[in-house]
């Protein structure tokens, strides 16, 4: 016994000797959010025998600082990772993060037939915040619905209709820039759908979006017939929730699913966009043969 407790103290000094130190143990520890996003989390790291640091934050950023801050636009419930490093060892710590979602904001579009109000979505925060600039702007005031079908949407945002002549051609203006595609699979063309017009795939691979360009979707009718049909052209399922959502408002455009970015939806006044819809139009260019103009305003929060 004398001789075996002779061995451990000699191998627990030749560890000591040589400075070799136990695994890696990640751990961490975060605030609570003050409010919802755009929020600051700070991270804690309680990590032990750890000499360096990876950290993933759930919304597709990253740091290597010890104990980082982090300033969460995303909300949701998200994943946070920390891996921590000892030499080629590595120990992971992982816990989730409620971050609350902030208010949606919503605009007023006054049409000579009534209003639209239209509750902006927090998942397309680039055309959320364009649109919302575009209105505090007064860009939209007095520019028209330019394309108009019956049975599938009405368009409007192009610039260059605001002094247009009649017969004019137009769909072709924006302020100069384009928004990047933020296509949500649970934001769909159900009736009341507000999306961003685009350039078509050969000309625009990445869909990018106008940036000004809008359409509100009206659709035709939709039933359980219909969605299959649809499904076995355009080789996609659609989820149980979305088939329930487009049953629930019995017209939309499922077609243009996974194609053009939904930012928002109609809360009030879709009865509205159907007056809109029937109005008579140039059959060659879908134009309204009467002009119908648009002002946009955002509702204080």
């Amino acid at each position: 016994m004398k001789h075996s407790f002779l061995l451990l103290s000699i191998a627990a000094l030749t560890i000591g000797a040589f400075g070799c130190k136990p695994a890696p143990k990640a751990g961490f520890e975060s605030s609570v959010p003050a409010g919802p996003a755009p929020v600051d989390i700070q991270f804690t790291n309680t990590s032990q025998n750890a000499d360096r640091y990876e950290w993933s934050f759930g919304d597709g950023q990253s740091s290597t600082e010890e104990s980082p801050s982090h300033t969460y636009t995303a909300f949701g419930n998200l994943l946070v990772v920390l891996k921590a490093y000892q030499k080629d060892l590595m120990s992971v710590d992982s816990a989730y993060i409620e971050i609350p979602e902030p208010p949606r904001r919503r605009a007023v579009i006054e049409t000579s037939f009534g209003n639209i109000t239209v509750e902006l979505s927090n998942r397309t925060p680039q055309h959320r915040d364009n649109f919302i600039k575009l209105a505090e702007e007064h860009f939209y005031d007095s520019l028209l619905f330019h394309r108009v079908m019956s049975g599938f949407m009405i368009q409007g945002g192009d610039p260059n209709s605001k002094n247009a002549k009649a017969g004019q051609m137009l769909g072709q203006g924006g302020p100069g820039y384009t928004v990047p595609a933020e296509i949500v699979p649970d934001l769909i063309h159900t009736k009341g759908a507000l999306a961003a017009a685009r350039l078509g795939d050969q000309a625009n691979p990445q869909k990018a979006s106008s940036g000004s360009q809008f359409y509100l979707v009206q659709g035709h009718a939709i039933n359980a017939d219909v969605i299959g049909q649809i499904e076995q052209v355009r080789k996609f399922q659609l989820s149980p929730d979305q088939k329930s959502a487009y049953l629930k408002a019995a017209f939309g455009t499922p077609t243009l699913d996974r194609e053009y970015t939904v930012f928002g939806y109609v809360v009030e006044g879709l009865e509205v966009i159907d007056q809109i819809a029937a109005q008579e139009t140039d059959p060659n260019t879908n134009r309204p043969k009467k002009d119908i103009r648009m002002k946009v305003r955002m509702i204080e929060r």
